[in-house]
C-alpha cells in the first residue's frame, strides 16, 4: 500500500512539473508573434509600404480607423481633457479674417501637396498600428483577367466569399457563381481555386517571403459543375448520350439525394490513372478508387477487392491543384494532370502526389469528385450562398441599368396620374 501511495505522489509531482514547464513555455515563446506577422503584411508587393500606397483612399481610411479603434487611448492620441481644453480655447479665440482667394494653379498645387502629405501620414500611422494589431491583416494584390489589378485589405476573419463580394463592388461585375479567387504557383506550374468557405489569410500566409505566387480574380465555369450537372459524377458509368438527356428536375433530385440527406454520398469513382514515380519522370498506370476518406489503389498483381486496396493519400492535410504543361515539364502521358499536396509545400518535394488522366473529361471527374469527398456538405452550402449572392447582384445590376437608361424621362406609354379629385376618362 505504501508503494502505491509513493507511486501516486511521484506521479502527481511529475504532472505538476510538466504543467509548470508548459506554462513557462507559453509565457516566453521562442518566436515573437509580432515579428512573425511582420513578414506577412502584404501579398503581391515588394514591401508593405508599396502595398499601402496602392490601397484606395477609402480602404486606407478604413484600415487606419479599424486599427485605431483597437488601440489604447494613449496610442490613439489626444485625451478627453485635452479635447475639452482645445474646444474652450477655440471658443474664446476670435474668428480669423477670411483668406484672400489664391491663384488657381497655386491652389491646386497646394491641395495636391496637402493630399500627398495626408496620405503619407495615414500610411505612417497604419504601419505603426499594423505591428500592434492582434488581428492579422494582409494587403493583397489581386490580378484581373485583363491584366489590371485591385488592391484589397483582408483580415484573418474574412472568408473567400466575403472577399469575392468586396471585389464585386470594386469591379462592378455580374456577381456570377463562377467567379473565383485562384492561386498560381509558377515554380510548380500549378493553380488552385480557393473554396468560398476558406479564410483567405491562411493559404496566403503559407507562401514564402519572396514567392512568385499570384492571386487572380477569374471566372471558372467548372467551380460548381457538380450541382449544375450532378449526373456526370453520380451516373458516370452511363453513356454520355443518356446523361445529356436528363432534365432539370432529375438533376435537382440527384443533388437532393446525394447532398441533402444526413450523410454525404461520395461518387463511386474508379479507374486507371498514371502515377509519377518519386524523383523520376516515369509514369506508371495504376487502378485507383475514390472513397470518402481518401484515394486508394490496387497494387500490382492484386484484385480490386477492398481488402487488397492500399491507401494512396488521405484528404485531411492536402489540397488539389491543376497543372500546366506537365507533358513538357515531367514527360507526362497527357496534359491532363493534377496533384495533391499540403498548402505549405511551395517547391519540389517527395511529398507531392502527381496523377495523370487520359482525357479532359476524366480530369474533370476526378478533380471535382475529390473536392466533394474532401469538403462534403460545406461545398453545397458554398454553392447555395453563391446562388443567393448572384441573385442579389443581378437584381441590383438590373435596377441600375434602368436608372442609367434615362432617369429623368418616363418609360414608353407612361400615363401620369391624374390630379387629386379627378380620374382618367
Amino acid at each position: 500500500m505504501d508503494d502505491i501511495d509513493a507511486m501516486f505522489s511521484h506521479l502527481l509531482g511529475e504532472m505538476d512539473h510538466l504543467s509548470q514547464s508548459l506554462a513557462h513555455a507559453a509565457d516566453s515563446p521562442d518566436v515573437d508573434p509580432a515579428q512573425q506577422r511582420q513578414n506577412t503584411f502584404s501579398v503581391g508587393f515588394a514591401d508593405l509600404n508599396e502595398s499601402l500606397h496602392n490601397l484606395e483612399d477609402n480602404d486606407l481610411d478604413a484600415l487606419v480607423a479599424d486599427l485605431g479603434s483597437k488601440s489604447t487611448n494613449n496610442a490613439c492620441g489626444v485625451t478627453d481633457h485635452q479635447m475639452e481644453t482645445s474646444a474652450k480655447t477655440q471658443e474664446r479665440e476670435p474668428a480669423a479674417a477670411p483668406l484672400k482667394p489664391a491663384k488657381t494653379a497655386e491652389f491646386s498645387a497646394a491641395m495636391q501637396m496637402y493630399e500627398h502629405q495626408t496620405k503619407a501620414d495615414k500610411i505612417k500611422l497604419a504601419l505603426e498600428k499594423l505591428k500592434e494589431a492582434k488581428v492579422r491583416k494582409l494587403i493583397v494584390k489581386v490580378l484581373m483577367g485583363d491584366g489590371s489589378s485591385r488592391t484589397i485589405m483582408v483580415d484573418e476573419r474574412q472568408t473567400v466569399r466575403e472577399v469575392l463580394e468586396k471585389l464585386f463592388e470594386k469591379t462592378h461585375c455580374d456577381g456570377s457563381i463562377d467567379w473565383s479567387l485562384c492561386e498560381t504557383n509558377p515554380e510548380l506550374q500549378i493553380e488552385r481555386g480557393y473554396e468560398d468557405h476558406e479564410y483567405l489569410v491562411e493559404p496566403l500566409s503559407a507562401w514564402t517571403r519572396h514567392s512568385e505566387n499570384k492571386v487572380y480574380f477569374v471566372s471558372r465555369p467548372q467551380k460548381y459543375v457538380m450541382f449544375r450537372d450532378p449526373q456526370l459524377f453520380y451516373m458516370w458509368k452511363k453513356k454520355k448520350a443518356c446523361l445529356s438527356g436528363i432534365n432539370e428536375q432529375a438533376k435537382q433530385l440527384l443533388v437532393k439525394e446525394n447532398f441533402g440527406g444526413s450523410a454525404l454520398i461520395v461518387p463511386d469513382l474508379e479507374g486507371t490513372l498514371y502515377l509519377k514515380e518519386d524523383g523520376k519522370k516515369v509514369w506508371k498506370p495504376r487502378y485507383f478508387v475514390l472513397r470518402a476518406s481518401g484515394i486508394y489503389y490496387v497494387p500490382k498483381g492484386k484484385t480490386k477487392c477492398s481488402t487488397d486496396l492500399v491507401c494512396f493519400t488521405r484528404f485531411e492535410k492536402v489540397s488539389i491543384y491543376s497543372t500546366n504543361s506537365y507533358r513538357q515539364k515531367y514527360r507526362a502521358p497527357t496534359d491532363f494532370c493534377f496533384l495533391l499536396k499540403h498548402p505549405c509545400i511551395q517547391k519540389e518535394s517527395p511529398y507531392i502526389k502527381f496523377l495523370c488522366c487520359d482525357d479532359e473529361h476524366t480530369l474533370l471527374l476526378w478533380v471535382n469528385s475529390i473536392r466533394i469527398a474532401k469538403y462534403g456538405t460545406v461545398l453545397y452550402q458554398n454553392y447555395q450562398a453563391a446562388v443567393k449572392t448572384a441573385s442579389t447582384w443581378q437584381t441590383v445590376n438590373k435596377a441600375n441599368s434602368h436608372v442609367e437608361d434615362d432617369p429623368h424621362e418616363p418609360p414608353p406609354n407612361f400615363i401620369p396620374p391624374p390630379p387629386p379629385g379627378q380620374s382618367h376618362v
